[in-house]
């Protein structure tokens, strides 16, 4: 079962952070004024992706909460890299962001990475 915790927390952890740029997509660019980009931030906690993606940052939490329950500490938080490729390939299919050769190869750097240190 600790497994599956650890994949929770990744998976909610990249749902959040694509519900977020979702949003932020949607809205369009923030203000540069110091006090329009207070407002701005403020009135986009009221929006129902935002409130959405935190509630997934929180289910990612408390999954992480559980999977540290059951795995040190040293040898699972390596597992937290996979929420960037993740979330990278994800906001390529579903947000149409770009990923080109210098970003894959990049990410097959950290899962070769990820596999060294689970050895």
């Amino acid at each position: 079962m600790g497994w599956i915790y650890v994949l929770m927390t990744i998976s909610f952890t990249a749902i959040g952070q694509l519900l977020f740029k979702w949003h932020l997509n949607q809205v369009g660019p923030m203000p540069s004024t110091p006090g329009g980009v207070l407002v701005f931030l403020i009135q986009q906690l009221f929006s129902a992706p935002i409130i959405l993606g935190f509630f997934s940052a929180f289910v990612a939490a408390l999954s992480w909460m559980a999977a540290l329950t059951k795995f040190q500490l040293n040898f699972i938080y390596p597992f937290m890299s996979l929420c960037f490729p993740l979330t990278m390939i994800l906001s390529g299919f579903l947000l149409g962001e770009e990923l080109n050769l210098s970003k894959i190869v990049g990410t097959a750097v950290v899962l070769l990475g990820l596999f060294i240190l689970t050895r």
